[in-house]
């Protein structure tokens, strides 16, 4: 029997930003995929040579920046329709007045509409994967992610103590924690053609008792998958910490003690660290989300810099629409540079545009992104063998032209709209800007519609700020 002739996609013709461990840019490149997978890259002129009697989609991208996926390390999905409920309040009023009431009434139809209008910013933004923070709704999420067509690290928020608990939430108990995740474990990780991974996940130290931490630890190592936590967000944290666990300093101090610093976990924010404390994320392989903007909101300042020097495995991440409001990795790739820019100078007392460069926060969202959420062997960079996970920027708009310097204009120019087309698993699932899987005003619609109802549900009401009549 004649065997079936493959069908390729060829993209050719375009600036390719490989990421790949040579820095490589093709200025007039072209890519092969077959199925969800990169079978060759290079030239232009020899792709189009080598496939030009094979079956396959031709795609001319001239003009245009080819470059992988970019990998959002931090989001939290079901929070999509709170935005706008928590703006200028402290962060302990933001959990315990707006967040949590509001999270605590969420149904699976809310979780599955709220990660549906997420994804659709996701995907409008470059992002082809992202690592969930935590919600109390996974199946939803799970569900919404496969009709997107995105790629995923979900976990289920985690608490078993604290205070300003709602009352469903406070019945947990840390054996609910643990075997409601292994269940979701079982139930969704790889999944959507391996599209969706689950993790565990620790909302935050100071809902965890020690039992929570070690057991997550440990089953965490069992399943072979990874572990998402907020790190070191607020000073109360570390007194919080420094109070009860009776260490020196505060949240990553005591996590050290009890063995939970290893190389599957994802510590996001991680703001208020000390050098001890950074040489202890970089000596066990801790990988960091760095979220400039909602840091900048409510939490400081992050060494950044200082954990980068360290070798520490630093990513990006947007947070929640509630902490963030602008759900585009791309405004954080602008800001993370800024920001730490203007921290060295506020902190040493003198200017250096140097920290930071626009290649660095490339790495950021895209091999270092890989690489925290544990993906770096099939995503990250553009190389043959790995998943065909990519992105098309068309620099000519007024927001980018010119283009003198292709790298540098991606991180300081480039805006969400630039970004054309996206494809993950080898799938479009964003075309000429036209989100594929979905019907954005179908989704934007129903957001509406459920975010009004639960916001009544929850007993959230948002004080005027302004003499409305």
């Amino acid at each position: 029997m004649e065997a079936k002739p493959r069908l390729l996609t060829l993209l050719h013709s375009a600036v390719i930003v490989t990421m790949d461990s040579q820095n490589r840019v093709y200025l007039n490149g072209a890519i092969a995929i077959e199925g969800d997978k990169i079978v060759s890259i290079g030239e232009s002129s020899h792709l189009l040579r080598e496939f030009d009697r094979q079956p396959h989609e031709i795609v001319d991208l001239s003009g245009r920046l080819l470059l992988p996926g970019f990998i959002n390390t931090h989001v939290h999905t079901s929070q999509q329709l709170a935005r706008g409920i928590a703006d200028d309040v402290d962060l302990l009023t933001w959990l315990h007045q707006r967040i949590w009431p509001y999270e605590a009434a969420m149904t699976d139809e809310d979780s599955y509409i709220s990660t549906l209008l997420c994804g659709i910013e996701l995907i409008h933004s470059g992002v082809t994967c992202f690592a969930e923070a935590g919600g109390q709704h996974v199946s939803a999420m799970a569900r919404a992610v496969e009709l997107l067509g995105l790629r995923a690290c979900l976990a289920q928020s985690t608490m078993d103590c604290g205070q300003g608990l709602p009352g469903n939430w406070a019945t947990h108990t840390t054996d609910y924690c643990i075997q409601s995740q292994k269940e979701l474990y079982k139930k969704h990780h790889n999944t959507a053609d391996g599209r969706i991974r689950v993790w565990l996940g620790i909302r935050q130290i100071m809902n965890a008792t020690d039992s929570l931490l070690s057991e997550t630890r440990d089953t965490a190592e069992e399943l072979k998958t990874g572990i998402h936590m907020h790190v070191a967000e607020i000073p109360y944290e570390n007194e919080f910490v420094t109070h009860t666990r009776k260490v020196d300093h505060g949240t990553v101090t005591y996590l050290e003690k009890i063995e939970f610093l290893q190389g599957n976990l994802l510590a996001v924010h991680s703001v208020w660290v000390n050098d001890t404390e950074i040489n202890s994320l970089a000596r066990t392989g801790v990988k960091v989300s760095h979220c400039p903007a909602a840091a900048m909101r409510m939490l400081g300042f992050a060494p950044i810099k200082e954990m980068l020097d360290a070798g520490i495995c630093v990513s990006l991440g947007t947070d929640g629409a509630p902490s963030n409001n602008r759900m585009s990795i791309v405004d954080e790739m602008y800001l993370a540079s800024l920001i730490n820019k203007g921290r060295e100078a506020f902190t040493k007392g003198t200017t250096d545009p140097t920290v930071l460069p626009a290649e660095t926060v490339l790495k950021m969202v895209t091999t270092n992104g890989a690489k925290s959420v544990l993906w770096e062997n099939e995503i990250g960079s553009l190389e043959v063998g790995k998943k065909a996970d990519l992105i098309v920027v068309n620099p000519s708009s007024w927001s980018m032209v010119p283009v003198h310097d292709c790298i540098a204009s991606l991180v300081y120019s480039m805006r969400t709209e630039n970004i054309e087309s996206v494809m993950c698993n080898g799938h479009w699932i964003m075309k000429n800007k036209k989100i594929l899987n979905v019907n954005e005003e179908e989704v934007i619609l129903l957001a509406k519609k459920s975010s009004a109802e639960l916001l009544k549900r929850a007993g959230i009401t948002i004080p005027h700020r302004m003499n409305v009549i």
